[in-house]
């Protein structure tokens, strides 16, 4: 089996949309090229850090996460100047064709992304450096599935922020460059500003007894996002109709509640199926890839997400959801 080299698996750290689409899927399916891309990541972070955050941020796939942050929900609870428009307290899938966002603008065709804080993900020696430094009780596992052993690698990030301005100018170009005309902006729209914030995090990786990646356990604080005093429905609105999201996601998203705690979670139908499961009273989406190689539980408490996800099945996974002390 052909991995892709060294310099493909920097690539997508820097320039994630530059990646073609087979060396991608098989970087996310293969244990040994993820865990090439995690020393990369590590080996090149104190150079890279802030430009490979910005092209992440302006990946297609980001994209839609954004736009699902901003389009989730929308609450009243003032910030100063902002509103808080999401707090993120559960999670639920939205169903999308990887091969649609190939054509998807970048959030830089619409305005300015500024990260204020990349939130600095760095290795630590152990749990309690991992708990001092993020302030979250670090998962621990009671019982190793069958093939993983051995003591996991810690990584933590502080809070990540990111703020994106809209701007008229841009959206119009982006629109003229499409062959479209931009619909009328609502009053207040332009100069309008999201910002996403989340974290601290913690993740937890084993390696299997063949030394390739294969349990990672994650904490962080979830998303959040809020306004610079936009109404919701006019960003949501907005937003659906000139995102470029295709007409069956832009549909599910409609019909996410407005009550600003449900984060739309996309999923590559083609490659991923999805159900749910109780996880200590707490509903959880559960993700299996098709192939039957992987699969993943993530849930939302307290407004702390929690993931579980490796090379097992999904009995493995929820038996080690369930189980964590």
């Amino acid at each position: 089996m052909r991995h892709p080299a060294e310099g493909v698996l920097r690539r997508l750290l820097d320039e994630p949309a530059g990646v073609a689409d087979s060396d991608r899927h098989h970087i996310l399916e293969c244990p040994q090229c993820l865990g090439g891309l995690a020393t990369a990541q590590e080996a090149g972070a104190p150079v890279r850090r802030a430009g490979r955050l910005r092209a992440f941020l302006r990946s297609p796939a980001v994209a839609v996460l954004a736009v699902a942050v901003v389009l989730g929900g929308g609450g009243t609870a003032a910030a100063n100047d902002w509103l808080r428009i999401f707090q993120t307290e559960q999670v639920a899938p939205v169903s999308f064709d990887a091969a649609d966002l190939v054509s998807l603008p970048d959030l830089g065709a619409y305005g300015e992304v500024t990260v204020e804080s990349d939130g600095d993900v760095h290795r630590v020696p152990d749990a309690a450096t991992a708990a001092r430094q993020t302030k979250l009780t670090v998962p621990k596992v009671a019982d190793l599935p069958r093939g993983v052993a051995g003591e996991p690698v810690f990584q933590v990030g502080g809070e990540a922020r990111a703020t994106f301005t809209f701007s008229k100018e841009r959206a119009e170009r982006a629109a003229a460059e499409a062959g479209t005309t931009l619909p009328a902006l609502p009053p207040g729209l332009d100069g309008s500003q999201v910002r996403l914030v989340a974290g601290p995090g913690v993740a937890q990786l084993w390696a299997s007894s063949a030394g390739a990646p294969a349990l990672v356990v994650g904490r962080a604080v979830a998303p959040s996002a809020f306004s610079s005093g936009v109404a919701f429905e006019t960003v949501r609105d907005y937003l659906l109709s000139v995102s470029g999201l295709p007409e069956d996601v832009a549909a599910q998203l409609r019909t996410f509640t407005g009550d600003g705690t449900t984060m739309p979670l996309p999923v590559p139908a083609e490659r991923v199926t999805t159900s749910t499961a109780d996880v200590d009273g707490t509903t959880a989406t559960v993700l299996t890839s098709r192939d039957g190689t992987m699969a993943g539980v993530v849930w939302v408490k307290d407004g702390v997400a929690t993931v579980v996800a490796g090379t097992l099945d999904v009995e493995e996974v929820l038996s080690i959801a369930r189980s964590l002390r």
